[in-house]
């Protein structure tokens, strides 16, 4: 199960940079060919928002079922336990969050440049007749 999260982890950092280099500004030609890049390489790379999606629904499945330990009979160790478990599994569920909303914000990002680009062919166009 750690793997799954490994990857999450290293899929969010990865998106994170992208974002962070789509949104730098850059020369016209580089900025363009980087977003085009970006852009062929997101629709292999869909396969992230069901894999978080399907983390989501194990941790909410996790936290259904989990051994409630708030009674006095519970140890110290066990009560401990019980917390950190609770404390791992928010911040997988941010994790997961965060690999979605990143992907939509590179997506979005590209789109917007892209529509921008067109929009100043139309204006060339216009202005060359």
């Amino acid at each position: 199960m750690a793997l799954q999260w490994i990857i999450l982890t290293y899929v969010v950092a990865a998106e994170a940079a992208i974002a962070l280099l789509l949104t730098v500004p850059a020369p016209k030609l580089l900025k363009k060919r980087f977003v085009s890049l970006i852009s062929f390489i997101l629709q292999p790379c869909l396969f992230v928002v069901p894999f978080a999606s399907f983390q989501l629904l194990d941790l909410y499945w996790k936290n259904e079922h989990r051994l409630m330990c708030t009674s006095e009979i519970c140890t110290a160790a066990e009560r401990d336990r019980y917390e950190r478990s609770i404390y791992k599994a928010q911040g997988n569920m941010i994790l997961c969050v965060a690999a979605c909303f990143l992907y939509w914000s590179i997506y979005r990002i590209c789109k917007f440049y892209n529509e921008i680009q067109s929009l100043e062919e139309v204006e060339k166009r216009y202005k060359d007749e």
